[in-house]
């Protein structure tokens, strides 16, 4: 008979809730590549909103309670809103505030990812790269310009003007998502910024490190660093960029 001495239960040092959009596919994936050992990712949706805000965000926050309902049942020990687009567009204090009230447990969203990992990066001038509109660029550039980054140039792909597009995001191959933000670096960036949570960047994110000289961060992988250190997971990882080798 086999004793099976030293085995812990799953997610025995963290269990780490993530809400999504529905169409997302890519960032359950990412994470679970870099898990480390003894951490575990339990994701649940919440619909996506075109405009949250018209509403004074109560469809948003009441779809976010929900979600949290579904990763409370989980007893997960920290909660994270894995969407770029809809964690710049509700103020941070009303979505976290929302999230911690109805889980009982800390919380984080990709936008406050995003700027910790520059403000780790000791950044404040980035090129970025997305899947989305110019529209949806310039008002996520605003965004960070309001947190103390400037945008130095935006590169899109159009597709978060449909459903059928939003779909087509996750099918973006990574080698064309390294292509993309190469395309948008500028000398005076002092790091690239791959933004949306359902974009294939954690194959990119390294090479383009490599070649390009200076630090990248996706969507995902702040969301990620920020959400282990949040949740009290130090662990380095390696392969993904100096975010979260180094820091």
């Amino acid at each position: 008979m086999t004793v099976l001495n030293g085995f812990q239960p799953i997610g025995a040092r963290a269990k780490i809730g993530v809400i999504v959009p529905p169409s997302n596919t890519v960032n359950e994936s990412e994470f679970n590549r870099f898990v480390p050992p003894g951490v575990s990712f339990h994701f649940t949706r919440a619909p996506h909103h075109a405009d949250p805000a018209a509403d004074d965000f109560e469809v948003m926050l009441g779809d976010v309670k929900r979600a949290m309902g579904d990763l409370s049942a989980c007893r997960v020990d920290h909660a994270t809103y894995a969407c770029t687009a809809g964690s710049m567009a509700c103020p941070s204090d009303r979505l976290l505030g929302t999230m911690t009230h109805e889980g009982k447990v800390g919380s984080n969203s990709t936008a406050q990812a995003i700027v910790a990992a520059l403000g780790a990066l000791e950044v404040t001038t980035i090129s970025m790269a997305s899947p989305y509109t110019d529209e949806t660029n310039a008002h996520e550039a605003h965004y960070l310009k309001n947190h103390g980054i400037d945008v130095l140039a935006t590169a899109g792909l159009g597709l978060n003007t449909s459903l059928e597009k939003i779909q087509q995001i996750s099918r973006v191959a990574p080698p064309d998502v390294y292509k993309h933000a190469k395309s948008v670096d500028r000398p005076d960036a002092e790091a690239i910024l791959i933004c949306c949570t359902d974009f294939n960047t954690f194959d990119a994110v390294e090479p383009l490190e490599q070649a390009l000289g200076k630090p990248v961060i996706s969507s995902n992988s702040a969301t990620l660093w920020h959400t282990l250190r949040n949740a009290g997971i130090d662990d380095r990882i390696q392969n993904l960029g100096t975010l979260l080798r180094d820091h």
